[in-house]
């Protein structure tokens, strides 16, 4: 069994401070098309808004809360406190930075393709500074709490039905990275489920051969980068 366990990513993110067009601090609010996330809040306090099939809904957020979310949940942190910081558990390592998330832009962003993936991007371009890609997801960070607040009124109005164009167009965004995606789960979550019953089959028979390979794992020195959400500390832990 390769990888970390339940082929999951975990990363340390502390959420920007930056204040937003409705006064609120936080970052920026997106979606995953195939994979669950999962936060354990470690410092400060704050929120989590998000829409889903559930409608509108504000959760608090403090040290030891434990809360996750499926796939087209809709979800933006807001920083409360100034120092807010939480473990985030993401299914399915390497899809989600294989381009799972979908901001929540504007409908005329969402609906050009160029539009959509230049905003998206704009962080990563080549031969930024530092400071020019901080710049860069801040600006990316308010056109999506752009969008997202105009989502927002349509489902507290409408209710969840608002939701329906944004996972259409989610949907359509995604479709041609599926393949990639396909391989990754095969050699990840799929792959360590797969050893999970092997190893129950052989622990039925009363064999221990798996248990001969034991070894452990370490994943090496932290990554920072400018995430959606926060400033990350990430690592790779894939086979």
């Amino acid at each position: 069994m390769a990888g970390f366990p339940g082929g999951t990513a975990v990363s340390l993110v502390t959420v920007y401070d930056w204040p937003t067009a409705d006064g609120q601090a936080g970052g920026s609010p997106h979606l995953h098309t195939a994979s669950a996330e999962g936060y354990v809040v470690t410092a400060g306090t704050g929120a989590v808004e998000t829409l889903s099939g559930d409608g509108y809904e504000r959760r608090d957020l403090a040290r030891g809360t434990v809360l996750w979310f499926t796939p087209g949940t809709v979800h933006r942190l807001v920083n409360g406190s100034g120092d807010l910081q939480l473990v985030v558990v993401m299914q399915n390592a390497g899809i989600p930075e294989a381009g799972d998330a979908v901001f929540t832009f504007p409908e005329d962003v969402l609906a050009d393709p160029d539009a959509y993936a230049a905003a998206a991007t704009a962080p990563a371009a080549p031969g930024l500074t530092e400071a020019e890609r901080g710049e860069a997801t801040r600006t990316r960070r308010d056109l999506a709490v752009e969008g997202y607040l105009a989502l927002r009124e349509r489902v507290e109005k409408d209710g969840p039905d608002a939701m329906r164009p944004l996972w259409d167009r989610a949907a359509r965004i995604v479709a041609d990275r599926t393949d990639t995606w396909r391989r990754l789960w095969a050699d990840g979550p799929k792959a360590q489920a797969d050893a999970t019953g092997a190893h129950l089959d052989a622990l039925a028979a009363a064999e221990s051969a798996h248990l001969c390979d034991a070894h452990v794992g370490s994943a090496g020195d932290a990554v920072g980068k400018w995430g959606m959400c926060g400033r990350l500390e990430t690592w790779d832990l894939r086979p």
